[in-house]
Formats: C-alpha cells, sequence, structure tokens
C-alpha cells in the first residue's frame, strides 16, 4: 500500500510542478520590458554616426497600471576646424529624457482612473538645458477591444524650464496636461500607435509644449520587432536663435523580454 501511495506521489510530482511554473508565469508576466537600438553610421564626403537608444518597462496588476521609458540619441559629425585646418567630431545632437505614469481603475475592469505622471528631459541644443514636470488628474479608457484602445486623461500640473542662457534662468509654471494614446494591433505581426501629449501654460506669455509620435512597429520574431517612428516636439517660447519645432525620424530594432 506505502509503495502504492509512493508511486502515486511520484507521478504527481511533475504535475505539481508544472502548476508552479505556470503560476510563476503568470505572476511574472504582469511584467513586460522592452529595450530598443538603432545606428546609422556615414562614411565617404561627410562622416557621421547617430545612436537612438530606449527602455520600456511596463506593470499591470489588478486596478493598477505603471509604465516607465527613457529615450536617449546622439550624434557626431565630422567637421573641419578653422583653426587647426583639421577634421573633428562634433556634438551635433544630445539627447535624453524619462517618463513616467501610474494609473488607478477607480473600480474592477472599470474604464475611468486616476493617474499621476512625471517627466524630464535634456536636450543639449535646444532652447531649454532641461524641462521637467509633474501632473495628476483624471483619465477614462474610451475605446478597448483584443486588437485596438484608445485613452485618454487630463489635469493640472507644473513644468520647470531651465532656458540655455548665461545665467540659467529658470521658470515654473501651472499647466494643464492632456494626453491621448490610440493602439491598434493591424495583424498578428504589425502595431500602429499614435500618442499626443499637450502642456499648456496657463498664462498666455508662458511656454506650453505639444508632443506627438506616431510608430510602426513590425515582429520579425516572437521577442524581436522593427519599428519605425516618428516624433515632434513644439515649444511655443523660444529664443529667436532656436526653432520652435522639432522633429525625429528613427528606424530600430526591439527586443522585448
Amino acid at each position: 500500500m506505502n509503495t502504492k501511495l509512493t508511486l502515486a506521489a511520484l507521478c504527481l510530482l511533475p504535475l505539481s510542478t508544472q502548476f508552479a511554473m505556470a503560476e510563476e508565469a503568470t505572476e511574472q508576466s504582469a511584467y513586460t520590458m522592452s529595450a530598443e537600438l538603432g545606428f546609422l553610421f556615414k562614411s565617404g564626403n561627410t562622416k557621421s554616426g547617430d545612436i537612438k537608444a530606449g527602455f520600456n518597462l511596463k506593470h499591470e496588476q489588478e486596478q493598477w497600471l505603471s509604465s516607465f521609458a527613457i529615450n536617449a540619441i546622439a550624434k557626431k559629425l565630422e567637421k573641419k576646424n578653422e583653426t587647426t585646418n583639421e577634421k573633428d567630431f562634433v556634438t551635433t545632437d544630445n539627447k535624453w529624457d524619462i517618463a513616467a505614469q501610474t494609473n488607478y481603475s477607480l473600480e474592477a475592469e472599470g474604464k475611468n482612473y486616476l493617474y499621476g505622471s512625471a517627466s524630464y528631459q535634456q536636450d543639449k541644443f535646444s532652447n531649454f538645458s532641461s524641462q521637467s514636470s509633474l501632473s495628476v488628474g483624471w483619465g477614462r479608457k474610451w475605446h478597448e477591444t483584443k486588437t485596438s484602445s484608445f485613452f485618454a486623461d487630463i489635469g493640472p500640473g507644473v513644468t520647470h524650464d531651465v532656458e540655455r542662457t548665461v545665467a540659467e534662468d529658470s521658470n515654473t509654471n501651472m499647466i494643464i496636461r492632456a494626453q491621448a494614446l490610440y493602439t491598434n494591433q493591424i495583424n498578428d505581426f504589425v502595431e500602429f500607435q499614435q500618442q499626443f501629449i499637450a502642456k499648456q501654460a496657463v498664462d498666455s506669455d508662458k511656454n506650453s509644449t505639444y508632443k506627438a509620435e506616431t510608430s510602426i512597429t513590425t515582429k520579425l520574431i516572437e521577442s524581436l520587432q522593427f519599428k519605425f517612428s516618428l516624433r515632434v516636439d513644439y515649444d511655443t517660447e523660444v529664443a529667436p536663435e532656436f526653432e520652435n519645432t522639432n522633429t525625429e525620424t528613427s528606424v530600430t530594432l526591439v527586443y522585448s523580454f
């Protein structure tokens, strides 16, 4: 009898191990992460090098949804030194930014949520040495199916801009922040995403910022994707020697894990 019980226990052991592994995988599935990287090197009459990198982290559990993203871009261009008459590589673009947001659904499986967001950006060649913001507010899942979704939120906040001047003048402004995100899984291999963020200053003479980003991601294999993206940033108040609009077009490889 004991022998039979022992054999039964040994037979059930693999099943219990599989259940434990399944539970562990379920717990791990609350986190999704991805990293992207792109290079462009040019030689010949003009030599240059571009690098774009990014990392995204998302955690979703019960009524909580949190996201974190960091992006960086750098570019070096070969230019002739007028003093030494030699060619040197000069940095012509250097920018990185961080954005984080946490949503809390007001009811389980509900459409309405409260959010808190924070962002920080440094751009070596823009009108501002750094730009940061904080915001809280209300949002809603206006549309959500298995293949597409549309989220939008709005709320008050504050921005802190440090201008690229000798004195590094800074401005802290009250804003109304609005965000919209549309995602559409076109098929098993292609995903389209459109995001828009507006940070409208309460005072009309203060700087307001607008960001729009469009991306198309194509799956190459299970964990590797090819991503094309177009990003447009607009600042309303800049010095005469700077442009109000900055655009960024990139092609990167994305690894999901």
